[in-house]
This record gives C-alpha cells, sequence and structure tokens, in this order.
C-alpha cells in the first residue's frame, strides 16, 4: 500500500465528531471495554487486531486502562507504513508497552502466526474492501485464530447490496454465537460481536485470507 494511499486520508475523518467513522469507533471501543471487564480473572487476554490502521480502537481503550494496558498482549497489523507509524507512537505517548505494531499484510496468515491464538480478534474495516469470497473465507478461519470463548469484533457497510446478513450466517457456520449487533438507522455502518464456541484448529504455516480490492466501497462508507 502507497504512502499516500486514501488510507490515510480515511482515517482523518475520525477527527470530525459527528461522523460515522467516529459513531462507529465508540461503538467498537465499548464494546473492547465489555470484553475487558467481562473476561474472568485469570483467562488469556491476548489482541489481535488485523488491518488495525493507526490503533486507535484498542489503543483508545487501553490508554485509558493503564492496568489493562500492562496485562494485555496486543498486536496490531497494518500494512500502510504511516499509519502502523502512528499506532506506534499513539503507543508511546499513552505509555502503552506491551504492543507490537507490525508493518505488514493482515490478508496473509504469516504476518501473525505467532500471535494467536487470539483471545479477541478484531477484523474492522476489512469487509468492505474485499470480495464476498474473501470475506467469507475469513470468517471460516476464526477457529484458527481465535482461543475458545474468545470474542471477534467485526464490521461492515450495510450499502445495498447488503452483505451484513450473510455475513452474520458465516460467524455462525465458523462457531460463532453473536453477542450484538450494532446498525444505527440514520448510518450505514455496522458493528457486530461475536462469541467462538466451537473448537479451535490449528493455524496452517501461511494462508492468504483476503487482499484488498480498490472500488468496491468508497472512503467513509463504513467498511
Amino acid at each position: 500500500m502507497p504512502h499516500d494511499s486514501h488510507w490515510q486520508h480515511w482515517h482523518e475523518q475520525y477527527a470530525e465528531a459527528d461522523s460515522a467513522l467516529n459513531r462507529r469507533l465508540s461503538i467498537v471501543r465499548a464494546h473492547i471495554v465489555h470484553w475487558l471487564e467481562h473476561r474472568p480473572p485469570g483467562e488469556g487476554r491476548r489482541i489481535l487486531s488485523l488491518c488495525a490502521g493507526d490503533g486507535r480502537d484498542v489503543l483508545g481503550v487501553l490508554g485509558q486502562r493503564p492496568s489493562d494496558a500492562t496485562a494485555v498482549q496486543t498486536v496490531l497489523v497494518e500494512l500502510d507504513t504511516c499509519l502502523a507509524d502512528a499506532a506506534r507512537h499513539r503507543a508511546e505517548d499513552q505509555g502503552i508497552s506491551n504492543v507490537d505494531v507490525r508493518t505488514a499484510d493482515a490478508g496473509n496468515t504469516r504476518a501473525y502466526a505467532d500471535a494467536v491464538p487470539a483471545d479477541l480478534l478484531l477484523l474492522c474495516g476489512i469487509f468492505g474492501n474485499v470480495s464476498d469470497e474473501d470475506v467469507r473465507r475469513t470468517i471460516a478461519a476464526v477457529p484458527r485464530l481465535v482461543s475458545p470463548d474468545a470474542t471477534v469484533i467485526w464490521t461492515r457497510s450495510r450499502r445495498a447490496p447488503d452483505l451484513t446478513p450473510r455475513i452474520r450466517e458465516w460467524f455462525v457456520d465458523a462457531g460463532c454465537e453473536e453477542l450484538a449487533f450494532n446498525a444505527p438507522s440514520d448510518e450505514l455502518f455496522s458493528v457486530g460481536v461475536s462469541r467462538f464456541t466451537g473448537a479451535p484448529a490449528p493455524l496452517e504455516d501461511e494462508t492468504v485470507l483476503f487482499g484488498f480490492a480498490t472500488g468496491l466501497q468508497p472512503p467513509g462508507g463504513g467498511q
């Protein structure tokens, strides 16, 4: 992904207080907080965020929770160099030391094979930018990416043709139980949360789950 890709400009919309991205961010953060507060003591606390951008969802929460910031192992995977650097600076500025930001292709499991199984998996900003088949392939890989009872948070625009009904079914097929589905009536974005209740499977050495495609969703579409 080039340095001047539209992803950096897309992230600038977070600065707009009333933007759809900012509203979506607040919902994602609330689900992260809920996961942190309801994870049983002693249970695993490993977070993996794919296509993590500048990490403001995860880091924005951990920065306000010092005890969790030290207890949680976090891996953020982002291909855009500038966004990945911004995540590193954000973690440093907030004193979050237990974070590994990897400038790598999150579509290839080789980039984070040593970071699974995750107890919280974030798939935000992905499903509106890849093919439907890649979405299905990524969801089908959840048993190989997470631990028992793990939580998965995902996002997708509901712009026609709305894929979210099928996405929710695919998560069930992958052994997940839906915990929440936020779909504001005045916006197109949606945020889904599922709990993995199936049997984990080993991760293969290298699997390509998805590749970003242009023209699927315009920037700001609540991918």
